[in-house]
């Protein structure tokens, strides 16, 4: 499990940072957290701050478009997987109303924080430390899967696994949308400073494309958000629940 420091950027200079997430009194042990091959972050109380600021304030509008793009709908059952602080997951909430709504976070520290939000705003979201390789969901019991700049904290094989596995959930025809980081040349076409700061990796979300394809996805797109360096690709359970 990898442990690193929050990464440095810039102020942006019109836009109001998130309320701060003060550090527990009793925070959460990170051996509490589950081994994984992936990068896991544990700096929970800094984490929203840091990416208002790499976003250039951009973070809560990436999160509606994100739901946007998802098409969810009333009564859906949502899974966001590496959901951080879990405010992707609560915009989810929003829109599909009654439908259950769950959080999965490898970080203790992340899911802790998420859940202080979720209790605050009186929401009924299911906030839990997991795996994306290993949910322990039932099969078939997502209808929509949202993965937002999670993805590429995974080597090669794991994002592989992370994938199968949510084919696994959905349901037949159920959706994935993974929302992440292009290739450097990708980024540049996008300018902007949002994300700026962040490091690129060498695989770009349109080449996730062809691992959800080998994951089992059908009706596969892939492109360009309208943020600075990221992209997006969508696919579909197969309807036969093959």
């Amino acid at each position: 499990m990898s442990h690193s420091n929050p990464p440095h950027a810039h102020r942006p200079p019109h836009a109001h940072p998130p309320d701060a997430n003060p550090p527990d009194a009793n925070p959460p042990d990170a051996a509490q957290s589950p081994a994984t091959a992936g990068h896991t972050i544990h700096w929970a109380w800094l984490y929203d701050i840091v990416v208002w600021i790499m976003s250039w304030g951009q973070d809560r509008a990436l999160r509606q478009w994100t739901v946007k793009l998802a098409a969810l709908q009333p009564g859906e059952a949502v899974l966001d997987v590496g959901c951080g602080t879990g405010d992707l997951t609560l915009a989810a909430k929003a829109r599909v109303g009654a439908g259950r709504v769950i959080g999965l976070d490898a970080a203790a520290e992340m899911i802790a924080v998420a859940r202080r939000k979720a209790a605050r705003r009186r929401v009924d979201v299911d906030f839990r430390v997991g795996l994306v390789e290993a949910t322990g969901l039932p099969a078939h019991s997502c209808d929509v899967v949202l993965s937002s700049l999670m993805l590429h904290h995974l080597p090669g094989d794991l994002k592989r696994a992370g994938l199968v596995e949510c084919r696994r959930v959905l349901k037949p025809g159920g959706r994935l949308v993974a929302v992440d980081f292009v290739r450097p040349a990708e980024g540049r076409r996008h300018g902007g400073m949002g994300w700026s700061a962040h490091p690129t990796p060498p695989q770009g979300a349109p080449d996730l494309a062809a691992l959800l394809a080998e994951a089992g996805f059908v009706d596969v797109t892939a492109g360009a958000a309208p943020f600075a360096s990221l992209g997006y690709a969508c696919g579909r359970a197969p309807a036969d629940g093959a």
